[in-house]
This record gives structure tokens, C-alpha cells and sequence, in this order.
């Protein structure tokens, strides 16, 4: 099973990559927990510095920008 983070403050961007990760796992059928982390504070654990950040399995993929559905499926298979 794979651990999927979104970490940002809850920005239309982080919400969309939120929501193509939930698509992406949907269409892939990967085994997968999604957690949206938006607390300051724990995203301040993984320096993040630009949102969203998407991290899987704890490796941050994509940053400072939307991931689409389909790279966050291309990442989930690789």
C-alpha cells in the first residue's frame, strides 16, 4: 500500500491536486492512503517551501505546482 500526502494550506491549487490523487488512485486501483496534510506547522516538518507538494511514500514527486491526473497515475504504476 502506498502513503500519498498533499501538503498545502487548502489553496484552489492543493485542493485540485487533492482531487486528481483521489482520481488517479480511483483509475489505477492502486492500494493507496490519501492524506491532505494543511497544517503549517507539519508541513514545515517535510521544508516545504512551495504548495502543493505531493509525496509519495514520504519522496516528494511534484512541487509548487497542480499535479494532472495522469502523471500522478504514471508516478502510482511506476
Amino acid at each position: 500500500m502506498k502513503t500519498i500526502k498533499v501538503l498545502g494550506p487548502g489553496c484552489p491549487k492543493c485542493k485540485t491536486t487533492y482531487n486528481n490523487v483521489l482520481e488517479a488512485v480511483k483509475q489505477t486501483g492502486v492500494e493507496a492512503e490519501v492524506v491532505k496534510i494543511e497544517d503549517i506547522e507539519e508541513m514545515m516538518k517535510y521544508n516545504v517551501l512551495t504548495t502543493p507538494v505531493l509525496m509519495i511514500d514520504d519522496v516528494a514527486k511534484v512541487k509548487g505546482r497542480i499535479a494532472d491526473v495522469n502523471e500522478i497515475k504514471a508516478l502510482l504504476t511506476q
